[in-house]
């Protein structure tokens, strides 16, 4: 039997401008290195990364490039990114595809769809019309596998603070993904946490942040301290998805948990 095809998601690594930026008293290059050579010890079969948003605290060409040069740096893999509420989805498209990827990934039996689900100037997520079109496309065009990325939650996931940031039309979304068998799976970042369910016939899947994690299940802003992570996928030919968290070794990195947000 041949191997499954593995997928590397990371994501909301809040890159700031500069080297050395920190985000509530975290450095989160220091974390996505961190990360990334977790990765390079743990991950040698990875075929492929998707970076699911937040790629960028402050929209800057400087902090998307130290990203890409971090990531080839440490974990050489091909990458393909999708824009958060705090990326800038133009700036990011300025990348050529020789570098970073977007949008529609095709292996031999499956099929990566990213998603834009950023609002410019709002914290919350919508999927514009010619977006949920493109979805509806690619899912007719080919009956390969789908594993679906975006970067908000498209349902709550029990932290009431971040779930007004929901997708505001997932509804039509979920609608949408559950009318194709070969639907596998649908995820994100954002929340800064791991979760999990699952709508119809297709999992939900919800992944840690390269850097600070928010306390599941909290009414207020509230900090948690477990570490950073990423989230691996083993892709099937056969369609069958297996999906898993791992993360950092336990490590102090003088987070203000006191916070109130951020």
């Amino acid at each position: 039997m041949l191997s499954p095809m593995r997928l590397i998601q990371i994501t909301d690594c809040h890159l700031g401008s500069r080297p050395g930026d920190t985000l509530l008293g975290l450095n989160t290059d220091e974390s996505l290195s961190d990360v990334l050579q977790c990765l390079s010890q743990r991950e040698g079969r990875a075929n492929f990364v998707v970076a699911s948003g937040d790629v960028a605290a402050e929209p800057t060409v400087e902090a998307y490039e130290r990203f890409l040069e971090t990531l080839r740096d440490q974990f050489d893999r091909p990458v393909a990114w999708l824009s958060g509420n705090h990326d800038l989805d133009a700036m990011m498209r300025t990348f050529p595809v020789e570098a970073v990827q977007r949008e529609y990934l095709e292996f031999d039996h499956w099929q990566v769809i990213l998603l834009d689900s950023s609002v410019p100037g709002f914290e919350h997520g919508e999927i514009a019309l010619e977006e949920l079109a493109r979805l509806r496309q690619c899912l007719e065009a080919s009956n390969k596998h789908a594993l679906v990325f975006v970067h908000h939650q498209p349902v709550p996931v029990g932290c009431d603070w971040i779930d007004q940031y929901v997708i505001r039309n997932a509804p039509q979304l979920l609608d949408l993904l559950s009318e194709y068998t070969h639907v596998k799976g649908l995820v994100w970042g954002h929340v800064h946490q791991e979760f999990q369910s699952a709508h119809k016939h297709f999992m939900l899947r919800s992944t840690p942040s390269t850097c600070i994690q928010f306390k599941p299940n909290s009414t207020e802003f509230a900090l948690d301290t477990t570490m950073p992570g990423y989230r691996w996928f083993e892709l099937y030919d056969d369609g069958r998805l297996e999906t898993g968290v791992d993360r950092i070794d336990a490590k102090s990195y003088g987070i203000d948990f006191a916070s109130s947000g951020y």
